[in-house]
């Protein structure tokens, strides 16, 4: 028998061992910073991504070459 087997009720009887060993409120403070760590990876995410279209946005401005900005200001 593989871990690969383990099924519903061996879940159950894992959750239980752990439950036991652990205690309610170590276990929900677990979860608690389990939480708290998958925001902040949420956040940090967002973050890098409104940063990278900021740069592309900011690249993105002027595409006219030096050259012909500087024949329209002669104009």
């Amino acid at each position: 028998m593989g871990i690969g087997n383990i099924g519903l009720p061996g879940l159950l009887l894992i959750a239980v061992v752990v439950l036991v060993l652990f205690g309610r409120g170590k276990i929900s403070s677990l979860m608690g910073e389990v939480g708290k760590g998958i925001t902040a990876f949420k956040k940090g995410v967002s973050d890098g991504q409104q940063e990278l279209e900021d740069q592309k946005a900011e690249e993105a401005k002027d595409v006219t070459p030096e050259e012909e900005a500087k024949d329209k200001d002669k104009v």
